[in-house]
């Protein structure tokens, strides 16, 4: 080897260093599955899923939000009492809210202004017939302002108090029907016992 040049020795220990380069690493060896006590390889633990609905599956209705700002300015323009402004709010409120809760709060309040004597829009029977159309027309569904349901259980006394005084009118009407009569035969029997010309004496 002392006889070769030096040459032809160093191109030989760079062809060997160059081999050694090229050589691939050995793979890791696969790993085997745990083997129990008894020899038997474990089966490997089975993969969790939950079977939960992504967030563009999500088929969940968000409930329609409805801007209150009209209805509660009718609602404060009525207790100052008032009505005109109150009921251009509603109004107002109506047009700008199409959802039948909305319809139904906003026809509820005017409603109520005709049912009031005080009211310029006073209409009872207007007023009365708007409100039982509207108690048929509420639904469990619907979320209404509060304020809008104790218009409507004023709106049911006052329909319940309009048909007392209407029962006692005509109450009245016949006791007076009844007492006119019982003067006129309380007078015809004067005549009868006394005389005419006694009879109309006081």
């Amino acid at each position: 080897m002392s006889n070769l040049p030096a040459s032809l020795l160093l191109a030989s220990v760079m062809l060997g260093l160059a081999a050694c380069a090229t050589v691939p690493e050995a793979a890791d060896p696969p790993q085997q599955a745990p083997v129990a006590e008894t020899g038997v390889a474990a089966a490997p633990a089975p993969e969790l899923t939950l079977n939960l609905p992504s967030q563009s599956e999500c088929a969940c209705a968000t409930p329609a939000s409805r801007d209150y700002t009209f209805l509660e300015r009718g609602y404060r323009a009525l207790s100052e009492g008032d009505a005109v402004a109150a009921l251009q709010h509603f109004q107002r409120y109506k047009r700008l809210e199409v959802e039948p809760a909305a319809q139904w709060e906003a026809d509820i309040a005017i409603a109520y202004l005709g049912m009031l004597p005080d009211s310029p829009f006073y209409d009872h029977d207007a007023a009365e017939a708007t409100f039982r159309r509207l108690v048929a027309q509420l639904t469990a569904e619907m979320q209404v302002h509060p304020t809008a349901l104790l218009m409507r259980d004023s709106l049911a006394a006052f329909a319940l108090l309009n048909r007392h005084i209407s029962d006692l009118e005509s109450s009245n009407a016949t006791l007076r029907e009844d007492l006119q009569k019982r003067e006129e035969a309380i007078k015809r029997l004067r005549e009868l016992t006394l005389g005419p010309s006694r009879a109309v004496q006081p």
